[in-house]
């Protein structure tokens, strides 16, 4: 079992930052492959973001690209998010996942640890 509580959300203005961090229990946290997705009101939750052991390699949803990195410390079993330049649509709630790696598997879906998401509101 993991647990991911996710936090950093918030309000924003247009064009400004912020840095979401999503911390794991567990002591295998290097073994799984973390996610953030987005869920905007009355839409389906998708993927922002997605990395293996260390984020050498990433996908990224095309409306991202450029403006959200993601990263993680395994020592602190942290992820991170990223986000710059932010843009009304990126309002929504933000979600941390998690699954074990398995080598040629997507990253893009097949999570089954979530968080309880952290609410990041982008003002224009």
């Amino acid at each position: 079992q993991m647990q991911l509580v996710e936090s950093g959300g918030g309000l924003v203005q247009a064009g400004g930052s912020l840095r979401l961090s999503c911390s794991a229990s567990g002591r295998t946290f290097s073994m799984y492959a973390m996610g953030w997705f987005r869920q905007a009101p009355g839409k389906e939750r998708d993927l922002v973001t997605a990395c293996g052991w260390s984020c050498g390699s990433a996908e990224y949803a095309d409306s991202v690209k450029g403006r959200f990195t993601i990263s993680r410390d395994n020592a602190k079993n942290t992820v991170y998010l990223q986000m710059n330049s932010l843009k009304p649509e990126d309002t929504g709630a933000y979600y941390c996942a998690a699954k074990r790696l398995v080598y040629g598997d997507t990253l893009s879906s097949g999570y089954n640890y979530w968080g309880q998401g952290t609410q990041v509101t982008v003002s224009s």
